[in-house]
């Protein structure tokens, strides 16, 4: 069944090409026939010749009493670069000669169908074979990602250790942003230890897990107490790195940054694998012959299992501190949804600002309405006294001097008309300019209070906001224990309660 299955998922493969070479570790019973050699793979010839160790690559001759104890020999494709390299089935060897390579050096047939695994991980098994005399320990590791910029990227190994002969056969592939390079450099340098099988899976998880990501989780750690300051005042960072502005949708891209980048190679993923390699390693003593076993490769184990423990730890370490770097972000991402709460509160204030103008406008049209009816007023005292005077001032039917019967007669008395009517519609008038002057300047203080009110709200919010949600007494405190943990949450909540109570009085 693997058989049908290998063929049938090569055949599904596209061939991507890249540049090829070959490293060869071999150390023998006298240390000065060993050797490192590391060259380009550049004609097919080549490539089956170092497989089949013919040719160029045949075995050297030894004198006698000295014979090879170990060896690693891979064929390496450190600076990969296609952009499909690390796509879901692709190959970067020609089928036929990634058939051989299989099948000659007894590789596992499971690794072809792991192109499109993602993230770290390690497989150890031994095959399956009818000859119980020629066992192989057969490893898988992987790490690849999906496309950033365009072009896939990763590493992955697949070993087999032969138990007859002590040599370790494989490929190797990684692009120029993984450590495969750096790692099969540490491995030449420590070639005399080649003859352990996952002495290159542990070089490049100690690679992996370099301080690198250590110093990562530093400067997040730095990078959130900057956004505290800036949303909580959590004085806690120098001067010069303080937010010089409260930009609301500047810091929340920062948030959502930060929390990415935390999540950045996350320690329980490698916890598991520090467990599969822990595992392989007892299934490759389990079968290591006990008589002839060098006591350098003994002690190369243990030191090996040691370092596995010291990860072990080491990642149970960042997980907590992780953890909390999260913890801190969810608050800080609350405290500042209540901000941009308080922010729309603020709009709503300013739209009821403009809806109580447009009130004030509408009164000042009803005040309008009124002076057509002090036109009326203003004529109203001259038509009223019009009406009196007529009685007695004028007569219009009084004979003429000439004798023809027709005349007008005017008293002398007319002047008291004007005099009273004059002054009283100027009186009336005053008084309603008086009247309409006192409501104009009131309205015009209550329009500034309200602007004065609207630049002041935001501030005002906000130090409520920070005085009664953030209280170091409450969320800075950790005692560690559930009940305390619970506590401080009642605490926080009674304290929203009450910022939005005295909110909601101050709106």
């Amino acid at each position: 069944m693997d058989d049908y299955l290998f063929d049938w998922h090569v055949d599904l493969c596209q061939v991507v090409q890249e540049k090829t070479s070959y490293l060869e570790i071999f150390n023998y019973s006298d240390t000065s026939y060993n050797t490192c050699d590391e060259h380009s793979l550049v004609t097919e010839d080549d490539f089956h010749n170092f497989l089949h160790q013919s040719g160029t690559f045949s075995a050297r001759p030894l004198k006698d009493g000295v014979k090879l104890q170990d060896g690693i020999r891979l064929i390496v494709q450190k600076d990969a670069n296609h952009e499909n390299t690390f796509a879901p089935d692709h190959i970067s060897l020609d089928k036929k000669q990634y058939r051989n390579m299989v099948n000659t050096w007894h590789l596992p047939f499971r690794a072809i169908e792991g192109s499109s695994l993602v993230g770290p991980f390690f497989w150890c098994s031994h095959d399956h074979s009818e000859n119980d005399d020629n066992r192989h320990l057969q490893i898988i590791f992987r790490k690849s990602d999906v496309r950033k910029k365009g072009k896939t990227r990763g590493w992955e190994i697949m070993l087999s250790y032969s138990y007859k002969t002590g040599i370790t056969s494989g490929f190797v592939k990684g692009t120029t942003s993984s450590d495969i390079a750096d790692s099969l450099k540490h491995l030449t340098a420590c070639c005399g230890q080649a003859g352990h099988p996952l002495l290159l899976p542990m070089i490049i998880l100690t690679h992996d897990l370099a301080s690198k990501g250590d110093k990562k989780q530093r400067d997040l750690r730095d990078w959130l107490r900057r956004l505290e300051n800036a949303i909580t005042m959590r004085n806690e960072i120098d001067e010069k790195e303080v937010y010089q502005e409260f930009d609301v949708d500047g810091i929340n891209r920062d948030l959502v940054e930060c929390h990415s980048q935390v999540l950045w190679k996350r320690p329980q993923a490698y916890q598991e694998i520090v467990k599969e390699i822990k595992g392989a390693m007892d299934k490759f003593e389990q079968l290591l012959p006990r008589e002839g076993q060098p006591a350098a490769l003994r002690v190369l184990h243990g030191s090996m299992m040691a370092r596995l423990d010291f990860y072990r730890v080491k990642l149970t370490g960042m997980e907590h501190y992780i953890h909390t770097t999260l913890e801190r972000l969810h608050i800080q991402r609350q405290a500042l949804y209540n901000i941009m709460a308080q922010k729309e509160s603020k709009l709503n204030l300013e739209i009821a600002s403009q809806q109580r103008r447009v009130a004030h406008a509408t009164k000042r049209d009803g005040t309008a309405m009124k002076t057509l009816s002090l036109l009326g007023a203003v004529f109203l005292p001259g038509t009223f006294m019009a009406s009196v005077f007529s009685m007695t001032f004028f007569d219009f039917g009084v004979g003429s001097d000439d004798g023809s019967g027709g005349g007008t007669h005017v008293s002398g008395l007319l002047w008291v008309y004007f005099a009273v009517t004059i002054p009283l519609t100027l009186v009336i008038v005053l008084f309603w300019y008086l009247i309409d002057e006192k409501r104009e300047k009131k309205y015009r203080e209550e329009d500034r209070e309200i602007e004065k009110g609207i630049d002041t709200m935001e501030k005002d919010i906000l130090a409520i906001m920070r005085k009664k949600t953030i209280s170091k007494a409450n969320t800075w405190t950790s005692g560690g224990q559930l009940a305390s943990a619970r506590q401080a949450r009642r605490d926080r909540i009674v304290a929203i309660k009450e910022a939005d109570n005295e909110i909601f009085e101050m709106i």
